[in-house]
Formats: structure tokens, C-alpha cells, sequence
């Protein structure tokens, strides 16, 4: 059974981002910069509403991908959309899908791994992630997961600023989804540098 994503669910999302993420005035984003805006993603991917949507926008782009084995990224953003897209994958006959976290650097102690889970070398992934801004986060789960000898098919975020996540992927050859754009919550994004 396909995974359907319609407008009632993109338009849900964008009322719970409306509402409960988004902060209108002047904001320093984590590269420095400036910002008439901010996006909380977590306020809405750790609710069970935006788990819902999310974890079903999310399996709506890996549905049909049959060679997809596991869905992560780094570590916090992502770790709220990959137990919801597990929670979800079952009842869409994707049951055999796996999720794995990325730490942002090895562990010290223990095994030392960077890459928290079932994954298997060699996989084929996907990667997530609540909000791309140069995509900067998901590309170091990127490189994580190759250096595991991974392939990643597709990068997902449930929210794109518009600061250059598109073409850094694209430079990367990395196929790149949105759930939404920063536009759909309509604010226009910062002038690229």
C-alpha cells in the first residue's frame, strides 16, 4: 500500500509549525548569522500530532524505494523523525526497515562508534533531518555512513530555509526531498551570503 502525503497532512504540518515552532524577531543561528526568524523543530517532531505527519511525510518519499534498508542522521534533529518513520513503516508494509543515529563524534569509550544502531555495511539509507539550512548536519551523517561503506539514496528534511541545503546536496550528487520550504509557512528566507 502506497504511503499518501496530501495537502490535509502537508497543510496540518504547516499549521503545527505556524503555532508551535516558529518565532518571529531577531535570532543568531549557529553559524552566526543573523535571523528575522526561528524554527524550533523539535516542538513539533516530538509531539505525537507532528510524529504522526512527519513519520508519514517521511516514509510517503522512501515508499516505492525498495533497496532503502535504514533511515538516521545526526543526532538530535533526527532522532525524533526516525522513531516516528520506524513506528509508522510497519503499517505501510515496511517492516523490515531500520533506523540508526549519528553521533556528532565517535564515542571515547565503549566500541567508539559514531554510528548508534542496526546498521549494516553496505546498506542503502536514507537520511533526515527537521531542519536544513546549508545542510551542514546531514551532510557529516553523510559521511558517516559512507565511511561505513553505506550508500545514501535520498536526504529528507521536514523543513527547508532556503540557505543552500538544495545545491550542497545536489554538488554532492545526493537527491534531496523537503517535506516543506520556510515559504509554505510564509516568511521569506534569509539573502543568501
Amino acid at each position: 500500500m502506497a504511503v499518501e502525503w496530501n495537502d490535509e497532512h502537508r497543510e496540518a504540518l504547516v499549521e503545527l509549525l505556524k503555532r508551535d515552532s516558529l518565532r518571529l524577531g531577531q535570532f543568531t543561528l549557529a553559524s552566526g548569522r543573523r535571523s528575522h526568524y526561528y524554527i524550533d523543530g523539535r516542538k513539533v517532531t516530538l509531539s505525537a500530532e507532528g510524529a504522526r505527519l512527519i513519520g508519514r511525510g517521511v516514509l510517503s518519499i522512501l515508499w516505492g524505494r525498495p533497496g532503502i534498508a535504514a533511515v538516521g542522521g545526526l543526532t538530535l534533529g533526527a532522532d525524533p523523525i526516525v522513531g516516528a518513520s520506524l513506528a509508522l513503516a510497519n503499517g505501510f508494509g515496511m517492516g523490515t526497515l531500520k533506523g540508526f543515529l549519528v553521533r556528532k563524534q565517535a564515542k571515547g569509550h565503549g566500541t567508539g562508534n559514531q554510528v548508534e544502531g542496526p546498521l549494516e555495511p553496505g546498506s542503502t539509507v536514507a537520511i533526515v533531518d527537521d531542519v536544513a539550512t546549508t545542510g551542514g548536519s546531514s551532510l557529516k551523517a553523510v559521511e558517516a555512513v559512507e565511511a561505513m561503506g553505506c550508500k545514501v539514496a535520498v536526504v529528507v528534511a521536514v523543513l527547508d530555509r532556503l540557505e543552500g541545503a538544495h545545491e550542497a546536496f545536489e554538488a554532492r550528487g545526493l537527491e534531496f526531498h523537503r517535506l516543506l520550504t520556510i515559504r509554505d509557512l510564509g516568511v521569506e528566507p534569509l539573502e543568501r551570503l
